[in-house]
């Protein structure tokens, strides 16, 4: 069953299959800096948590970058952390710049929307494309142990939740 999510109060359509916890986490092509190509095998084999905002230029997606980054520093490498977005890498280069933020790392998945058609975050009925707000924990064996689709998408995710998850994948 599809989760419906709104833009602003208005219903959008979400393309792709939506994932739950148990499944095989989808695989993806998103850019990294440098325009580097990264795969779901690119992301290592360990605990990560995939926070997905629709632009690293609104308040809200700011701040969710910005807690996750805060939050998930004191795990250390025992975790990898990605905020992925329809932003150019080199925005999404200079906003974890700006804001000295170290401990995520982008994707951006403009090139062939990939992420949001296998996760089922994007957004197709907008003026532009843009991802549904998401949370995706991914285990060491690329299972999906957390997945949050924010109902409103101008609305923070359940960061405590996502975080919980994350330390449990992390501790397995």
């Amino acid at each position: 069953m599809a989760v419906a999510v709104t833009f602003k109060g208005g219903p959008v359509q979400l393309a792709g299959k939506q994932v739950a916890v148990g499944d095989k986490a989808p695989d993806f092509k998103c850019l990294a800096a440098g325009l580097a190509a990264k795969t779901l095998g690119d992301t290592g084999a360990k605990a990560r948590l995939f926070s997905v905002v629709p632009s690293l230029d609104t308040p809200v997606c700011s701040v969710q970058t910005k807690k996750f980054a805060d939050e998930v520093s004191a795990l250390g490498d025992k975790v990898s952390c990605y905020t992925v977005s329809l932003d150019l890498p080199f925005a999404q280069g200079r906003f974890c710049t700006a804001e000295n933020i170290t401990s995520m790392q982008n994707l951006s998945d403009v090139h062939d929307h990939s992420f949001g058609k296998n996760y089922g975050v994007l957004i197709e009925s907008l003026p532009i494309k843009l991802l549904a707000r998401a949370v995706f924990v991914v285990d060491k064996h690329g299972v999906i142990t957390y997945a949050e689709y924010v109902p409103e998408v101008t609305t923070a995710p359940n960061y405590d939740a996502a975080l919980a998850a994350l330390k449990a994948a992390a501790a397995a």
